[in-house]
């Protein structure tokens, strides 16, 4: 499926690092203002500064090409952030092929719908990654990574239809035959781009040539199972914890987790009506009819849809509604993390589509400001029940571990994830203990880019 490539970035680096080391005087002249000089008149040699260059050789093109390799170099963020975005596509090759198989044995509709779930959620995790990472390049290397980036961009894009057209095929039961066909396309699709990706590191000088230099370890999921308002959540979280750069007497670890809120969507309407729902005789009474909470990266957006109600009561017996009318509000909820390193969530209301006493109330009026409380408590309560930074490290590391950022994400679906990144940090003595502790957890990855082997 794979074939072993090495990129032409590291054949121009050792033209040019050789045509800098045959030709230094050269090199250094281009700056040799304000008198300065190497091997000049002064020195008894024929001399290199100035415009008195003997050599015929001109370097102008090998130093802009040299400048336009470093514009687009990846930070170590970047290149901790490639390795896992890498880690997650190989996952999806990897769920795929057991999903090609499940498919050739004797049909199992319900099994085979379980494999197609585990690889939807496989690709769409490794295309919300590679989203990511190219929504964190400086504009030098937008510019610099114009054409792999489009080249990697349709890559995705061919990925996202092939994969639904196996999801669709499978939800209708599909021949054998003409899933296999389809599933095989996904292969070719997948392996397109898995290869963009590859090519784009090597654009960005992303190497790892011995395989140990930026170990990454892949850590095992973790599943919480909670309940709110008597509906129960499943909320599993993965990620990768990588190698980086010391810093002092410190060794550091990046650490990204991805977590699949998805089951907050399907229950957050039912969540809310046990938190919002009132049916006062003589008073207010509030009824959530539908509420819609989907990605709008780094945020996300709640679109919840109500209908109100006021009462009045005369004497005993006697009621009359006085006013009443539906009503639709947005909230927008930005996560942020703490000075106490704890996941926050920031809350604004957006939109609002209502008239009348309705539209009074949610725009200037305690109900809207309810409805926006209590969305945002609510999501964080559950947010903080299943998504525990440190639960998914091994736990002689979590003692270690900091979160630093942390913001929504989504899927080419709609599925929406919570995307945490922090940092492990220990000194010498406490290296080997930590680096014992995530293998012990997890799956290593040896080296940043996978190895591409041919049909």
């Amino acid at each position: 499926m794979f074939r072993s490539c090495k990129g032409r970035l590291g054949v121009k680096t050792i033209f040019l690092g050789a045509a800098l080391l045959a030709y230094p005087c050269a090199t250094f002249a281009q700056h040799g203002g304000g008198g300065g000089h190497i091997g000049g008149s002064a020195a008894g040699g024929g001399g290199l500064s100035g415009g008195n260059r003997a050599t015929g050789i001109e370097n102008k093109d090998d130093l802009r090409d040299f400048h336009q390799i470093m514009a687009v170099q990846a930070s170590n963020e970047q290149k901790i952030a490639y390795a896992g975005m890498l880690q997650s596509t190989a996952v999806a090759s990897t769920e795929l092929k057991a999903f090609i198989e499940q498919t050739g044995k004797e049909h199992n509709a319900p099994e085979l719908a379980s494999h197609d779930k585990t690889l939807e959620d496989a690709i769409e995790t490794a295309r919300a990654l590679n989203k990511k990472f190219l929504e964190g390049f400086s504009e030098a290397q937008k510019s610099g990574l114009k054409e792999i980036t489009k080249r990697l961009t349709k890559s995705d894009s061919d990925l996202a239809q092939e994969a639904k057209v196996v999801d669709q095929e499978v939800e209708t039961n599909a021949p054998v035959g003409q899933m296999l066909i389809s599933a095989q396309n996904l292969d070719r699709a997948l392996t397109s781009f898995q290869r963009a990706q590859v090519d784009l590191g090597e654009e960005m000088s992303i190497e790892n040539p011995d395989g140990n230099s930026n170990v990454a370890y892949k850590l095992l999921p973790v599943k919480n199972s909670i309940t709110v308002a008597n509906q129960p959540m499943a909320i599993t979280t993965s990620g990768v914890v990588s190698k980086g750069v010391e810093k002092g007497d410190q060794n550091t670890f990046a650490v990204e987790l991805t977590t699949d809120v998805s089951d907050l969507q399907l229950t957050i309407a039912d969540v809310l009506r046990a938190q919002l729902n009132k049916s006062d005789r003589c008073g207010e009474r509030i009824t959530i009819q539908t509420v819609a909470l989907n990605p709008q990266p780094p945020a996300s957006l709640a679109e919840v849809q109500l209908h109100f109600e006021r009462w009045a009561c005369f004497g005993r017996d006697t009621m009359n509604e006085m006013a009443e009318g539906s009503g639709m509000i947005e909230v927008k909820m930005t996560p942020a993390v703490g000075a106490d390193g704890t996941f926050q969530l920031t809350a604004l209301i957006g939109r609002i589509d209502a008239e009348g006493l309705v539209g009074e109330l949610l725009r200037s009026g305690s109900l809207g400001e309810t409805v926006r409380d209590q969305v945002a408590q609510s999501t964080l309560s559950i947010l903080r029940q299943g998504v525990d930074f440190k639960s998914v490290l091994p736990p002689g590391a979590r003692s270690y571990a900091q979160l630093q950022r942390a913001q929504f994400q989504g899927t080419g679906s709609g599925k929406l994830l919570v995307v945490l990144d922090g940092e492990i940090r220990v000194s010498d003595d406490k290296l080997a203990a930590i680096t014992g502790a995530l293998k012990g957890q997890s799956s290593p990855v040896q080296s940043s880019r996978p190895e591409l082997t041919s049909r």
